[in-house]
């Protein structure tokens, strides 16, 4: 498949054993593509603008801030566990969480952003700070992460290593399996930046590998407002309005799910030791 953005070609392969599909030839200059341009909207994924979203006090991203802290606290209990949203962009979720009274959130990325979170005193930990914090989240959340790395194992398995045994560990992507006979036509793939594509069972298949246990969750609280967010982002609606709080989201989240899939997809624990 050709991409416009980097004028080049990608194959897309599939994997018929686990159900992972995935960019056989990803770009790995992850400096140039993961650049000021890329946070501002202007970059291989037009549909994000991390920059303007972190400015507008009516972004729809408000939507999935408040829906993945709504499902962490209906697991966890309303506060009181220390937690880690691993590739935090520019930490938005952390923010928000925070103003929620969690004081105990933090954020975990690298290159541009992770410089732009400690230039505007966000709670940045680095690597080398979370090499002194092994074992010691109650929650690590991946909103939308996993589908940018191209060796999942490894980072599934840094995460489960941050966590605390029986700790959650929380991810969005898109589930690849409702659109697997038609995958390289499927809005989610941009193969400059999406580089692997889950199903249900790869997923299951990868947290078998890397120390975690797969559960389903089903539609929590608060994944209304994460499908309400992702129909928002794909119309191209950047501030919440008039017209789309007058849509019934609480059916219509539900409709979509039922087409997409995106609560089918398992969360995870950490393994507890066996005794």
């Amino acid at each position: 498949m050709h991409s416009s953005f980097s004028n080049r070609n990608f194959d897309l392969r599939h994997c018929g054993s686990c159900g992972l599909s995935f960019i056989a030839n990803p770009r790995t200059d992850f400096d140039l593509l993961y650049d000021a341009e890329y946070y501002a909207g202007r970059g291989a994924d037009a549909l994000v603008n991390y920059l303007g979203e972190m400015d507008n006090p009516r972004t729809i991203r408000t939507y999935e801030w408040r829906g993945i802290t709504r499902a962490i606290t209906s697991i966890m209990g309303p506060g009181g566990f220390r937690w880690l949203d691993y590739g935090c962009g520019l930490g938005g979720l952390v923010r928000y969480a925070r103003t929620c009274g969690m004081p105990e959130v933090y954020g975990f990325d690298e290159g541009w952003p992770a410089q732009w979170m400690l230039d505007h005193n966000l709670p940045l930990l680095t690597r080398v700070d979370l090499e002194t914090r092994v074992g010691t989240f109650d929650v690590v959340t991946a909103i939308e992460v996993i589908e940018h790395v191209s060796d999942p194992v490894a980072v599934a398995t840094h995460i489960a290593s941050l966590l605390k045994p029986g700790g959650l560990f929380l991810l969005t992507t898109g589930n690849a399996e409702p659109h697997r006979r038609r995958l390289a036509s499927w809005s989610y793939v941009n193969p400059d930046v999406h580089v692997a594509y889950f199903e249900p069972r790869t997923l299951e298949a990868l947290y078998d590998r890397s120390d975690l246990v797969p559960f389903a969750a089903g539609f929590l609280p608060g994944y209304e407002d994460i499908v309400r967010y992702k129909v928002l982002k794909v119309l191209r609606v950047s501030s919440r309005n008039w017209l789309e709080r007058a849509i019934p989201w609480k059916l219509v989240s539900r409709i979509i799910d039922r087409r997409h899939k995106v609560t089918a997809l398992p969360l995870a624990r950490r393994r507890a030791p066996e005794a």
